[in-house]
């Protein structure tokens, strides 16, 4: 059965994030789960920034009771590394972190860590992502001009989500400014905005918020907002 997919908008391994990751390490039913964390996306900042999120990822499921590991995927040609895929392919929780969606899917997409990563949650692990990870395990990405959300089009995803784009830190910007990237053609899909501190978990065709903030789902011009514990159907 396939695991649950989270998306989160915005505060990975920090106390707002405590209470659902606990959730997520108790629903694996291990003892002992294994979480994989893949700071891929920070390295587009370069080494520094990789491994102080690494090191945060490391310190905040360890303090949750969970056996860690830092899959170090910088580049492409990490993501080809057979033992890369296996950290990846035998976790019961992968968690991809935030950063550079971009540089992100160009290191993952069509590599053994992807397939390692599909085959993980084909047979129930938890694939998790938050910001760009979030972003980049969608169908589609925004891809947004100088780090503002100024849009230059749809560029393709890992498409965990089929037919679904993610916004994450929805509520960091106007959501005036915002619509320019939701109504950007052609997009049939449902673009899912995430506030900051706020989770979208997927289980089994029904999601279902968490967190402080909201969810909002544009399906071309029409709005709906979620708040925590309430579920839909993407």
């Amino acid at each position: 059965m396939r695991g649950p997919i989270v998306l989160i908008g915005s505060g990975e391994f920090t106390p707002a994030m405590e209470a659902v990751d606990r959730e997520l390490l108790a629903a694996t039913g291990r003892r002992d789960p294994r979480v994989a964390i893949l700071p891929t996306a920070a390295a587009a900042g370069g080494e520094a920034a990789f491994l102080r999120l690494a090191e945060q990822g490391r310190q905040h499921f360890r303090a949750l009771g969970a056996e860690v590991e830092m899959v170090p995927v910088r580049t492409r040609a990490d993501a080809e590394d057979v033992a890369c895929a296996q950290a990846v392919g035998e976790a019961d929780l992968i968690h991809l972190g935030g950063g550079d969606p971009a540089h992100l899917y160009e290191a993952l997409a069509g590599t053994a860590v992807e397939r390692a990563l599909r085959a993980a949650a084909d047979r129930g692990a938890i694939v998790a992502g938050c910001g760009a990870g979030a972003m980049v395990l969608a169908d589609r990405q925004a891809h947004l001009l100088r780090r503002r959300p100024v849009p230059g089009g749809w560029t393709p995803a890992l498409g965990f989500v089929p037919r679904v784009a993610v916004i994450p830190a929805y509520d960091a910007f106007p959501e005036a400014l915002l619509l320019a990237v939701v109504l950007m053609p052609p997009w049939a899909g449902a673009v899912v905005g995430i506030d900051r501190q706020t989770t979208l978990i997927g289980r089994d065709g029904s999601w279902q918020v968490l967190g402080h903030g909201r969810v909002t789902i544009w399906r071309g011009r029409r709005r709906s907002r979620y708040r925590d514990g309430e579920t839909m159907r993407l």
